[in-house]
């Protein structure tokens, strides 16, 4: 049976926010995760500047064998996941989701996304290419599925994109992760989280992208 796997009081928080988002029809998606304030100095004034919750620096390697980085989503909106090719429960769907995804906004220059395998010693490189071919995606201009190290991969996922992604044997397939759609600004910062497995939230994602790819400069520097 299919399932979200885990919904910890973050992400509780999260769903929230998405709920108000449907609610109020606010168009500007809120930023999330944990922020704190700092005092800066600028034109010699000490001001006060909130620092937001951002994803860190990440080197993996792409279907292609190009090491992707933040330089290559630096000022782009995306999507991030979790998954392994031989997952036997959720990653299917996840992916037939995601597809939607892609093919909604494949031709954008500004928006990419980024699949991340929780299982790299079997899904190296030559797999994933040979995964996203059967998948229908042809180049990596715009989906890139990343591997790398196993344990920088489960740190990113928990630690920057506050989603879950760990070994656990007891589970099918030998992990443990969330079916989370991560939605990503220009900044590195988290503006949504969405249930990759269920058509309505899949269906929201693609209606807030457009709020993301449309905000000026200035209200992102909110």
């Amino acid at each position: 049976m299919l399932r979200f796997i885990y919904l910890g009081p973050l992400f509780l928080c999260v769903l929230f926010f998405n709920s108000c988002q449907t609610s109020s029809n606010n168009d500007v998606l809120p930023i999330l995760g944990n922020r704190h304030v700092e005092e800066v100095i600028i034109d010699n004034k000490t001001v006060k500047d909130t620092i937001y919750h951002t994803i860190a620096d990440f080197s993996f390697t792409n279907q292609e064998g190009k090491q992707i980085t933040n330089a290559d989503v630096k000022g782009k909106v995306y999507v991030a996941d979790f998954f392994f090719t031989s997952c036997p429960t959720i990653c299917p769907v996840m992916k037939k989701q995601m597809l939607r995804v892609f093919e909604a906004y494949k031709d954008d220059p500004n928006f990419m996304i980024l699949s991340h395998t929780i299982d790299p010693e079997y899904d190296t490189q030559t797999l994933l290419k040979d995964y996203s071919m059967r998948l229908g995606i042809e180049n990596a201009n715009t989906w890139n599925f990343l591997t790398g190290d196993q344990e920088k991969i489960f740190e990113i996922g928990q630690t920057s994109y506050l989603t879950t992604a760990m070994n656990d044997k007891n589970e099918p397939g030998g992990f443990l992760h969330s079916g989370a759609f991560v939605l990503i600004d220009q900044f590195g910062r988290i503006r949504g989280v969405y249930d990759g497995t269920k058509e309505n939230q899949v269906n929201l994602l693609i209606k807030d992208i457009p709020k993301l790819l449309n905000e000026n400069n200035e209200s992102s520097n909110r």
